[in-house]
């Protein structure tokens, strides 16, 4: 799971970006640029580009936090190129689906992909067998935006405090419920990662989707869960539920009163999702460079990086180079914790 330590990623004009930020290991090999082989459009066809609307396969549910985040900064890209974005929604596998579809396209600049750390780094650990390859088979284009996960608990139950939860959960070893969208998500690893820490011992229970969980979240079945505030936002806003603990080593810009979970007690507890950009390998660098410029410019306008904060996410920009190098450091990271907490491929 992606570990935001201290050191500092800026924007396209220097500017320091506030919000998660990989750890210090990880940013030592992250580069300015990218050195990728141009076979895709004839050049005199990219220096054109885009000449017609660009598909961009998500590999999640329409409505999922990362849908949701996607859309908000393609409607601002698409100011910037002057054509619309089209969002092709394949879900399944754990993000597997829509990413290799993706991996496969034409590389042409007129299929793109919005996927996540599951897809990209950690799924090469959590499946035996996957039908694309990363980093040979995907161009990055840029990381646009993180979602720290959130321990939050049904406000009926008794903790207040993540002190309190590592408490109860001891004194109800495997009574408390959580939910996530699948084995192997993000929700997934951080409780699992949760109980290695705590000593503790929860029972997960996996949906299909965040829409299946809520209503059980609600009616106390399964009161816990280890969430991208996106998916439950509107739960804490109208009391559903108690945000415990951010697992990240900064606060969450949305959720300024909730400590860290370093803050509240738990130390070395950090586990978020980033979002990025790709294309088909041999994308036209020139394409690429033209979509990570107005990438750039949408997380960089006061408008989208508030949009992105009322939804949960933290803005930030990482180049091409520097997400290939930290898609690596990422996957290698994932491997040893889900080494570590005993999950074996599926």
């Amino acid at each position: 799971m992606a570990r935001f330590g201290h050191s500092k990623i800026t924007d396209a004009t220097g500017r320091h970006v506030e919000g998660f930020h990989p750890d210090r290991r990880s940013l030592l090999s992250l580069g300015v640029g990218a050195a990728l082989s141009a076979t895709g459009l004839h050049p005199a066809q990219a220096q054109h580009y885009p000449a017609r609307p660009i598909q961009v396969l998500v590999p999640f549910a329409g409505g999922s936090a990362s849908d949701v985040i996607t859309r908000i900064l393609l409607n601002r890209m698409s100011t910037s190129l002057g054509q619309a974005f089209v969002v092709d929604n394949r879900p399944g596998a754990g993000g597997n689906i829509g990413t290799a579809a993706a991996a496969h396209a034409a590389a042409d600049g007129y299929t793109l992909l919005m996927s996540t750390s599951g897809p990209l780094a950690a799924n090469k650990s959590l499946y035996k067998e996957l039908p694309y390859e990363p980093l040979k088979d995907l161009a990055p284009i840029g990381l646009f935006a993180a979602l720290p996960n959130v321990v939050v608990i049904n406000s009926r139950l008794p903790p207040k405090s993540l002190r309190e939860l590592i408490e109860y959960a001891k004194e109800h070893p495997r009574e408390l419920n959580y939910g996530t969208v699948g084995v192997g998500s993000s929700q997934h690893l951080a409780a699992a990662y949760f109980e290695q820490l705590t000593g503790t011992e929860i029972t997960h229970v996996p949906y299909r989707n965040i829409a299946a969980y809520t209503p059980d979240f609600i009616a106390g079945q399964v009161p816990l869960g280890f969430q991208l505030l996106p998916n439950v936002i509107g739960l804490i806003r109208n009391g559903d539920a108690r945000p415990l603990a951010v697992a990240s080593d900064k606060r969450m810009t949305a959720l300024p009163d909730v400590p860290t979970a370093a803050e509240a007690g738990l130390k070395d507890y950090e586990s978020a999702a980033w979002l990025a950009l790709l294309a088909p390998a041999n994308t036209d660098k020139t394409v690429i460079d033209k979509l990570y410029k107005a990438m750039v410019e949408a997380v960089n306008d006061p408008k989208v990086r508030a949009l992105f904060v009322e939804q949960g996410a933290e803005p930030l920009v990482m180049d091409p180079q520097g997400l290939k190098n930290f898609m690596t450091l990422e996957a290698a990271k994932w491997a040893t914790i889900i080494k570590k907490i005993g999950l074996e491929p599926m």
